[in-house]
């Protein structure tokens, strides 16, 4: 980490300029609880000042052409994954210092955090791929106020909002790679950090400046929840991620989308129950990859046959899961920062279990408590529950660690009983079967074959298209010339 001898200043950044508050709020390490770093907390009235005046910003953004801005984005990538980067107080980050830090107040250990690194680095360095994915192969000029042709029609587009706002959590720095895009598509970004997690905002942050982004598209606010609360009325446009409270508070405002619980699913078709022994891996992978704190992780299996066996079997596999120490290449579990989120799981998988019809399996192999203590840090050891009915109370349920029921569903329930999912991984070549899914208005991302459910293409939207989320299209027409 940074050699120092006070502790690290995490600033506020004000359209690109750093600012130091005198209101400062302590970030500890996850385990010991000591202080690691100071961070700037920004008020609610200085931040509706700021973004009052972000239309400026937004100008400057608008007039850098597109392609330009992509060039940016690809050395930005570059730098985020390995430049020292500037931090705060003239202090500067390495990539080893980033890792370190991040690992320090959130718990995930160091073979995530790279990990995760690698993620958002292919983001800003695959930028063309995704904005192609986003806009269908649309001419950015379309972007740059020109009038272009697609397709030998005329098009037109044009920006709703001057500004995006952003909500963060901490669980995981890999949802960084949502926000990103706004700014190759030159919208200024108004962020809040997760309480734990302002290492990886601040870091690409510092990774665009450096690499001749305008300094003016970026606001970088720690603040309260009075604060997060004026980004997003403030903003024009906004994304907030949070729990089924969260969505339900902001689901009839079409200005903040909500990236809500995943409740990601593996969906085995009949055609395919037997033969579940060969795709086992897939099903392990898809409920602990990212220490199970991703939306796209799967919390639940549907199957029409073998339930208890399979669910055996990924319990006996997952229960050689351990926790390691935070420098373990071979670490996937993640320590809790906050030990509340652990006991609040674990209570609520016991008293689901004691509604009849679940057995938690991987009580069987794992030979301790479900809640452990290693050093000073909490985990949730993975948990695999055999549920007797999808509508068992563990059925359908998401929590920060790697969880998962398995639930024998008949083919043609599957879709009736399954609810709204984020990713759905159906291990099938029924084509009828497949129809019904493709028809599916409940299946946000939809992997057809035995892939996990955290596999991300990058050619693909995840979770609403921010494209579509911030322009629009004009009729246009000219005079013939």
């Amino acid at each position: 980490m940074t050699t120092m001898t006070a502790l690290t200043q995490i600033p506020c950044i004000r359209s690109g300029r750093v600012y130091e508050s005198l209101d400062k709020s302590e970030l500890v390490h996850h385990s010991g609880g000591e202080a690691v770093a100071q961070m700037s907390m920004a008020n609610s009235g200085l931040i509706r000042r700021d973004i009052n005046k972000i239309s400026r910003s937004f100008e400057i953004l608008q007039d850098v052409p597109s392609a330009k801005m992509l060039e940016i984005c690809k050395q930005a990538g570059e730098l985020f994954m390995n430049a020292s980067l500037p931090l705060g107080d003239g202090a500067e980050q390495s990539p080893q210092d980033y890792i370190e830090s991040l690992s320090s107040t959130t718990g995930l250990p160091y073979s995530l955090v790279k990990r995760n690194m690698g993620k958002i680095h292919e983001v800003m360095t695959q930028m063309p791929t995704i904005l192609g994915g986003l806009t269908r192969g649309l001419d950015l000029t379309a972007l740059d106020g020109a009038v272009a042709q697609q397709g030998g029609s005329l098009i037109s587009y044009y920006p709703t909002a001057k500004s995006l706002g952003v909500v963060l959590p901490s669980n995981s720095p890999g949802v960084n790679s949502i926000w990103i895009p706004a700014v190759a598509l030159r919208i200024p970004v108004v962020l809040k950090p997760g309480r734990e997690e302002p290492w990886t905002p601040l870091r690409i942050i510092q990774a665009f400046i450096a690499a001749g982004c305008p300094p003016e598209a970026f606001c970088f606010y720690p603040t309260d929840h009075e604060g997060a609360n004026v980004i997003l009325q403030s903003c024009d446009s906004g994304i907030i991620f949070g729990d089924e409270k969260t969505v339900a508070r902001y689901a009839s405002n079409p200005a903040v989308q909500v990236h809500g619980p995943g409740w990601s699913k593996i969906l085995i078709g009949a055609d395919k129950a037997d033969q579940w022994e060969s795709f086992i891996d897939v099903l392990a992978a898809s409920i602990y990859e990212n220490g199970g704190r991703s939306c796209v992780n799967a919390s639940c299996v549907l199957t029409p046959k073998h339930g208890a066996e399979i669910a055996d079997a990924l319990a006996k596999r997952l229960a050689e899961i351990k926790p390691c120490e935070v420098d373990d290449e071979n670490a996937t579990l993640c320590g809790f920062a906050n030990p509340k989120f652990a006991e609040y799981f674990e209570s609520t998988i016991e008293e689901g279990l004691n509604t009849p019809g679940a057995e938690d399996l991987t009580a069987r192999y794992r030979n301790s408590e479900r809640k452990v203590e290693k050093g000073s840090s909490v985990y949730m050891l993975p948990t695999v529950v055999h549920c007797e009915s999808f509508d068992h109370p563990l059925a359908n349920r998401e929590f920060l660690f790697p969880y998962a029921s398995v639930v024998e569903v008949p083919q043609d329930q599957m879709l009736e009983k399954m609810g709204p999912s984020l990713v759905v991984t159906a291990v099938t070549e029924d084509a009828a079967f497949i129809k019904q899914l493709l028809r599916s208005p409940l299946i946000e991302r939809l992997n057809l074959g035995a892939l996990p459910t955290s596999r991300v293409t990058w050619d693909q939207p995840h979770e609403g298209n921010l494209f579509e989320f911030l322009y629009k299209r004009r009729a246009i027409q000219t005079v013939k010339k």
